[in-house]
This record gives structure tokens, sequence and C-alpha cells, in this order.
């Protein structure tokens, strides 16, 4: 009988292991970097669900500042994290449009909405590029985590300054990821389309900024600089 034997198995180095893991972990990123399409697909909606540091609610309701009787339109809503919690605040004689160019992102909001008990949002399937509304129609527009994900985000927010009514309010929240607009190229941007910025909250990789548009007669937009002591600045805020 032949007795079989086997060689020892020689320990991984520690820096092996190290090195396989960080591959490993580089890979996973790699994926969801490079997988990370645009529009959001519905598919993995439920990642936008979970709030994102630095973009709670109560930091969008202090940048944004909902107020009751007040028409907003929220761009890119996804599966209605943020549509949920401002269009109450809203109030009955109130109105926030959300407007995507997925109708799937739009059903899913509507059918919350439902269940909720809501009747004051209204969806529009378009493109942010080209929106479907008159100038001058709302008191604040906001896109959180969505300016990035549209092609030519500059056509965007001039369709934005475009639509808000005079002494109206620009909300954008951007959030570090494949698709996301470093602050300081989103106040170029901002400026071209003729908005200037009042506040900004968070660092750049995870941040809210809010803009008006820059007109001299525009309600508020003379006593807000004197109030803020002409306080328009690129420093964050905590």
């Amino acid at each position: 009988m032949h007795r079989i034997t086997t060689a020892p198995v020689a320990p991984i180095p520690d820096r092996t292991r190290w090195a396989v893991a960080a591959g490993v972990g580089a890979a996973l990123a790699a994926a969801w970097w490079l997988g990370d399409t645009a529009p959001y697909p519905y598919a993995q909606r439920g990642v936008l669900d979970v709030p994102l540091p630095f973009l709670t609610a109560g930091r969008i309701d202090a940048v944004l500042q909902p107020r009751p009787g007040e028409r907003m339109l929220e761009i890119g809503p996804g599966t209605g994290l943020q549509s949920l919690h401002v269009a109450p605040q809203l109030g009955p004689e109130g109105r926030l449009d959300v407007l995507d160019i997925q109708q799937e992102m739009l059903d899913h909001v509507m059918c919350r909405a439902e269940l909720d008990g809501l009747a004051t949002i209204r969806p529009t399937r378009s493109d942010a590029r080209e929106l479907p509304y008159a100038d001058g129609t709302f008191d604040a527009v906001y896109a959180v985590t969505a300016l990035g994900e549209i092609p030519e985000p500059d056509r965007v927010l001039r369709e934005a300054a475009r639509v808000l009514a005079p002494g109206g309010r620009l909300v954008i929240g951007e959030f570090f990821d494949r698709h996301w607009i470093p602050f300081g190229r989103l106040h170029r941007l901002a400026d071209a389309a003729g908005l200037h910025l009042t506040e900004r909250r968070g660092p750049s990789p995870a941040y809210l900024a809010r803009f008006r548009p820059c007109r001299a007669d525009a309600p508020g937009h003379r006593s807000e600089r004197l109030a803020r002591g002409d306080r328009d600045t690129d420093a964050g805020q905590a």
C-alpha cells in the first residue's frame, strides 16, 4: 500500500493578503464607478432612498426654505425621497412639480404620494434642458444629486433661471460620485447662467448651494444682500 503524503502549505504572507484585498477592493470600486450610469437606472432605485451625509432633510429645509402656498419644481426626483418631504410643507394651496426623463421614476413618486395622501404633486416627463414651463413660474427650483446626471448642466441652470419668479431661488445638492459636479464648477456655471450664490453648506464632495437670479429689480435681492452683509462667498458652511 502506498502512503499518500502532502507537503505542508506555506502560509500566505501578510503583504500578499493585503495586496489581494486591495486589488479586489479596487476592482469593486472600478465596477461601481464604471457602472454608475446616467440617468440612474430604475432597477437600482433602492439606493436612492438612503439619506446622504450633509444632504439630510434638515439641511435641505434650511437651504431651500419651503413655505406654504409656494409652487416649486424638483428636477430629477428619483423615488421621491425629497418630494415626499417637501410637498407637505407647501400646504394645500402650494404645489410641487416633479420633472424626470424616466417615466418609471415619476410613476414611483406618484404611487408613494398617493399612499401618503399627497394631492399637490404634479409629474411631468421631460428633458431638464428644455423645461416645459413659462418664464417666472416657480418660487423655487431644486435638484439633489441630479444635475450632474444631465448632459449640458449649463443649459439646465439657464432654464432654471428662466422659470424662476423674480426673487426666486435655485438649490443644488451634489454628492461625490461619477457624475458629481464640484462646487467650483457649479459656481462658474451659475454665474454664466445669471445666478448669484447666496448660501452654501457642506464640503465640495457633499454640498448644498442656493442661488438667486441676478436681477437688480428682483424683490428681496437687495434686502437679502444687506441682511447678509453682502456675504456671497465660496466659503463652505457647516
